[in-house]
Parts: C-alpha cells; structure tokens; sequence
C-alpha cells in the first residue's frame, strides 16, 4: 500500500486517462464549497464499508469491486496489477490558538475548511500467471493520521481515517492458453453508522483498476472475437468495465473504470488540463469558468488547492489556446 507515484515525464497517454477517471467529480462547475454540485462528492467508483453496504439494495452503495476479463495467455506470462483510488482527507482551518474555522484568512490567502483528498494504490508487480492460478490477496491497511501545515495567521490541520481492506487476484485456465483473469476488491474498514460525509472518509473513492501483461493478450470485452464472444459473456465486472488502452490494436493493457469507455479511449491534445468532468466539453467548462464574478472566483481559490490550480491554468490561456478548443476535424473523407 503506497500512496500514488507522480506522473512520468513524458506524460503516459493510458496515465492521462486513468487520471481523468480518477479525479472524475472531485470537485465539479462552479468548483465552489457552496455549490449544490459540491455537497455530494466522488460520486464514481466508491467502494464502501461492507458494514454500510450490507442490506442495502444491488448496486447501492457497494462494498466490492471487481473486474474480469479474458486473457490469451501461457502459464508463464506475467501480470502486473494497480488498484487506485482516492482517500478523503479532512482539511480544517485553525487559528494561531488551534481553535477551529470554516475560512482562514493568511495575508491575501483565503483558505476555506472543506474535504481534500489523496491517491492510493495496492499494487502487484509483473508475477507470472501460473502464480495467480491459486489466487493472491492483498492487504490494503491505511492507518488514521494527520498532518499540519503551518501558516503566519494559523494552520490547515489535514486528517484521514483508516482505512482497511483487499485486492484478491486470480487466474482460470478456461482453454488452452486461455485465462479468465479476477481483480476483486473488498472494503472491510469498520463503521458504526454517522453522517455521509464521514462515510466518504472510509470509502475507496473513484477507485479503479489497471492491468498489464508481458508476453500475452488481452480480449475486448466491447467487441470480443466471435469464437471467444460467449465467454466474454460470461466474464462478471461489478461496478466497473474494462477497456483496451495505449495505442490502437494494442492488447498488452487493460483499464477497468466505474465509467463506461469505449476501447482505446484518449484525452483531446488541445484540452489543457484536467477539469475533472471528463464528460463535458472544456470549451464550455473553460467559458464559463471566465464567466465567474471576482467573488465566484475568490471562493473557487479559498475552496480546494487542485481548483485554485484549475482556475490559474484557465486564466492564464491565450486567445490562441482558448481558439483551439472550439473544435477539431481529425479526419477528412471524400463520400462519393
């Protein structure tokens, strides 16, 4: 269990779009800590206390994820697994006194006390698929902790709950050189019932998984082969869908995502950065990000760090850059 190494450079394309799916609903238009939109967060991909979940109706509020696919593979291919997710962190305003405050104001910094969070990740490294036959779990075990960040008017305490759980990985030979492939994840961190909003803080949020294969193949479940069509019918995915990804035709990478993607899916070269609503178009977010009064603006900063860093990128884009998001033709074709 570690929390999420920082993107490589240069940037991984697949890396882009598991990052969309992770910050997906993280903070959404008009990215303020009093907007409607914002009361109810990540919303995708949450895997939650088993004690909330239990009793409660099919696909409400689940305490498992799990993603199965079809690999045509050797008993000797290697597999390698990352499980990411989001863990809510608490951020408190205090003052000098460490009294608590919903705003802090530190010289003509505004900090407003509201939820952040971080990533995390379980991760298998490339283990040969004869080892995956018996099954492997592992442990994800969070401790609760805090951290301070001192300011000159007073501090942003940052806090999380613990959190525990397990990824159990295994592999069936269903024909020769063929495998049904199981990434299953379970959230067993305790709970006694309280408020959503604490109930965020024990969840695995926008949690997704990626999967990697050396000397093997994997199969679209989109557009399976005909031959293969009925068992890739049978393959069970909860609460999430695995996707081709990297470059088109390629097979060696799967991500498996609570939002529904086509294979082979992309993040537009002209969009420029992320606005953590991969459905909509950036054009629109961007003009109407611009759109914002000062004061809109003020509490967009004041509400979360990645949003203030959303706000900077958008003003800072030329009439060049804002021009290119209007729209593309990729490819042009004579019909006759």
């Amino acid at each position: 269990m570690s929390d999420r190494a920082p993107a490589a450079t240069p940037p991984d394309p697949v890396r882009a779009i598991a990052d969309a799916v992770l910050y997906e609903g993280y903070a959404l238009w008009p990215y303020r800590r009093s907007a409607l939109k914002n009361a109810q967060r990540w919303t995708f991909g949450g895997v939650y206390p088993r004690e909330h979940a239990a009793g409660r109706g099919p696909g409400d509020d689940p305490c498992v994820m799990q993603t199965q696919c079809l690999l045509e593979a050797t008993d000797e291919a290697r597999v390698s697994v990352d499980v990411c997710f989001l863990h809510v962190v608490h951020r408190q305003a205090t003052d000098r006194d460490g009294r608590p405050l919903d705003e802090l104001i530190d010289g003509d910094t505004r900090h407003l006390t509201w939820d952040e969070a971080v990533e995390r990740e379980v991760a298998l490294p490339p283990t040969p698929l004869c080892e995956l036959i018996d099954g492997e779990r592992l442990e994800l075990a969070i401790p609760a902790g805090d951290a301070q960040e001192q300011l000159t008017a007073g501090a942003l305490v940052r806090s999380w709950e613990p959190l525990h759980g397990m990824v159990e990985l295994r592999a069936e030979r269903v024909a020769p050189a063929l495998h049904a492939l199981t990434v299953r994840i379970e959230n067993d961190t305790p709970w006694e019932g309280g408020p959503r909003e604490e109930l965020m803080r024990r969840t695995l949020c926008s949690t997704h998984t990626e999967i990697d294969v050396e000397g093997g193949a994997f199969v679209s479940l989109t557009d399976p082969p005909d031959w293969l069509r009925e068992l890739a019918g049978e393959c069970e995915n909860v609460g999430t869908w695995p996707v081709l990804v990297g470059e088109p035709s390629a097979r060696d990478r799967l991500l498996s995502s609570p939002i529904v993607l086509s294979d082979y899916p992309q993040v537009a070269p002209e969009s420029p950065g992320d606005l953590f609503d991969g459905g909509e178009i950036d054009q629109l977010l961007i003009l109407n990000i611009l759109a914002l009064t000062d004061a809109e603006k003020d509490e967009m900063r004041a509400s979360d760090p990645r949003v203030r860093e959303l706000l900077e990128r958008t003003e800072s884009l030329t009439p060049e850059q804002l021009m290119a998001l209007h729209g593309t033709i990729r490819e042009l074709q004579v019909r006759r």
